[in-house]
């Protein structure tokens, strides 16, 4: 996504070297270096993102007088822009000394285009343009992926064709990508073919240009047209093409690809056992993904971030915050899309210790805001701490993180909304679904699940049924299935059943198994065996396989007495191969989150556990308790 800050500003000299450094950063350089050494240095501090020795270097060369060449300056700004800290780039290229030659111009705009700040990028090079710097080969493979619309790109392609640039290969592979991202295709097939000279670097460009717009066989039939022209593909090619098997889930063209990796010597490459590590695990084979990880010698923040994001993807909630830890262990240091895809683990476990210590984590090193530091809260990944705090229980955590929110999106509303309905806090709920009324932001369909789900569990049924009559006359949403649901389990926990019957008779929409589910449920809460003869035999029409129906039915026969019909349910679930799905819980102890399934004896502690359930289970049928199926 490309997002915009205040870079572009002219700053005042003063601002320019007076903040960079702090006392740590500019400890005395003692030896002496030259203009040629500094430079070298620099390039090294870029390489290698190391920020405070690249600071130091630039208080030597300041105090020694070498800020006077335009390639000290240069340098410079590819040195903060490659340890993304664009705003001391953008200082320096201001310095007063400093001749502002193309090379600089050439390193501020990559360094915002590789920071994800095409905009300011693109911006940039306008005001190249107005200063009359004439844009080099260099400029413009960074300008043309900078810009963010069509007009844009066609009129850089205009100047590069008359300053007779258009058969450069780099700008060519820049056109090629960016009117791909535009989904121009004729307008990339004829740079393409237009170009004498096709080396890999352009063919990539063609066949991540079709994988980045979803045009899949597309970008598999350019591969194999680049095999048969005998080019060898690099490394990129290798990621292009894992990443198509990997959004397509093909397994086998993808273990192929894995073994040319392999036999070619690309697997030794950090881009390459990443994008391995997302193949396996989009196609669900998270073992070998975690075998690549584990052979890894030098694992980066984003072999991280995938084999987290594999098990997260897979369900694997609390092998995801066993691998985050691990990665803290190792010295590396979470970023944005690490806390993105830990936090829905914590909500998923209701690990509510280990979501507020990911939540100090953001909030010391100011992850979730925007990189000019300007606290702008990143919505969504506050929303998902909102979603957290709610899931595990906490809706006064909840509620201070929304509270202190600038920015509030329709789902910042929902999230409250349901968090408060699912903890039985209704009359909250409502008094949030009122303010954000009159906080003028448009509701939706998801607004509307929260508050009937609110009126459910609260036993609201007369601000229930209002709601639902008028939700298309008042608020302008069509009551979807998961609307008529929760009326019907409203309706139902009330002990309205026959109007809740009545309700899936007439609805406009045809009832889904969760609605008879719903109306089962209530019919074994209240003791109505005629509805619930009704209910069971639709779900087994349309729902034959689901456990959870014959288990339903086959409670509600007991509670009345029926044992030969329980008999009957039983026979059935046998004769269908039918398996009630063993429960699972967990509890959340200073050591971690520990799970425990139904039967399965593989906690280290199992021997001790279960002989104080056996325990407990005899003390409970002293005073009565009879085991249900």
């Amino acid at each position: 996504m490309n997002r915009t800050t205040n870079f572009l500003k002219k700053p005042s000299f003063s601002l320019c070297f007076s903040y960079p450094f702090s006392h740590s950063a500019t400890q005395p350089v003692h030896s002496v270096y030259d203009l040629s050494t500094c430079i070298a240095s620099l390039q090294a501090c870029a390489r290698y993102k190391s920020l405070r020795k690249g600071k130091q270097i630039h208080t030597y060369m300041l105090a020694n007088g070498f800020l006077c060449s335009p390639l000290s300056i240069t340098s410079l700004i590819n040195m903060y822009s490659k340890c993304n800290q664009m705003g001391d780039a953008v200082s320096t290229f201001y310095y007063k000394f400093h001749d502002h030659n193309v090379f600089a111009y050439n390193a501020v705009i990559a360094g915002f285009t590789a920071n994800g700040l095409a905009r300011n990028g693109f911006e940039f090079y306008k005001r190249m343009r107005l200063a009359g710097v004439v844009p080099d080969k260099f400029t413009f493979p960074c300008a043309i992926r900078a810009c963010c619309g069509v007009l844009e790109v066609l009129k850089i392609h205009a100047l590069v064709v008359k300053l007779g640039l258009e058969l450069d290969v780099y700008v060519g592979s820049a056109l090629v990508n960016t009117y791909l991202k535009f989904v121009l295709v004729e307008e990339a097939q004829k740079v393409f073919e237009e170009l004498p000279s096709r080396d890999v670097v352009l063919w990539n460009a063609m066949v991540n240009g079709f994988a980045q717009i979803g045009r899949f066989d597309e970008a598999l039939f350019v591969f194999s047209i680049m095999g048969e022209e005998g080019v060898v593909p690099s490394r990129f090619t290798v990621t292009g093409v894992l990443s198509i098997f990997a959004m397509t889930g093909d397994f086998d063209n993808g273990r192929a690809v894995h073994g040319f990796a392999l036999k070619i010597g690309y697997d030794s490459h950090f881009e390459v056992s990443n994008a391995l590590i997302d193949m396996y695990g989009k196609c669900k084979f998270t073992e070998d993904a975690l075998d690549i990880f584990e052979m890894m010698i030098e694992k980066d923040i984003y072999s991280w971030n995938s084999i987290i994001a594999v098990h997260e993807q897979c369900g694997y909630h609390d092998e995801t915050l066993k691998l985050l830890y691990r990665m803290l262990g190792a010295g590396v240091l979470p970023d944005l899309v690490t806390i993105t895809i830990v936090v829905p683990a914590c909500s998923h476990l209701a690990a509510l210790m280990y979501g507020r210590e990911i939540h100090g984590y953001m909030i010391k090193n100011e992850i979730g805001k925007d990189v000019n530091k300007e606290n702008v809260n990143d919505v969504q990944m506050t929303n998902a701490i909102m979603d957290m705090y709610t899931k595990c229980g906490s809706v006064r955590n909840a509620y201070m993180v929304f509270d202190k929110m600038k920015n509030k999106d329709v789902a910042s509303w929902n999230i409250m909304i349901m968090g408060y309905g699912m903890h039985g806090n209704a009359n909250e709920a409502l008094d949030m679904f009122s303010r954000m009324c009159e906080a003028q932001i448009e509701v939706d369909e998801v607004t509307f699940v929260g508050v009937l789900s609110a009126c459910s569990h609260a036993g609201l049924v007369s601000e229930g049924r209002e709601l639902l009559r008028q939700m298309k006359s008042k608020y302008g949403v069509i009551p979807t299935i998961e609307h008529y649901t929760c009326v019907v389990d409203m309706l139902g926990r009330a002990g309205h059943v026959e109007e809740a019957f009545e309700l899936v008779q007439n609805m406009p929409i045809q009832a889904n198994p969760v609605v008879w589910r719903a109306l089962l449920a209530a019919c074994r809460l209240h003791r109505n065996s005629d509805i619930a003869k009704v209910a069971a035999q639709k779900l087994m029409e349309l729902d034959p396989g689901h456990s959870g129906n014959y288990v339903l039915t086959s409670n509600i026969f007991v509670d009345i007495g029926q044992y030969e019909e329980v008999s009957e349910v039983r026979h059935t679930m046998r004769q269908h191969n039918i398996k009630k799905a063993p429960g699972c819980s967990w509890i959340e102890l200073k050591d971690g989150v520990h799970a425990f399934i139904n039967g399965d004896r593989a906690h280290p502690k199992a021997n001790f556990i279960y002989a104080e359930l056996d325990s407990l289970t005899a003390r409970l049928r002293e005073h009565g308790y009879v085991p249900q199926l």
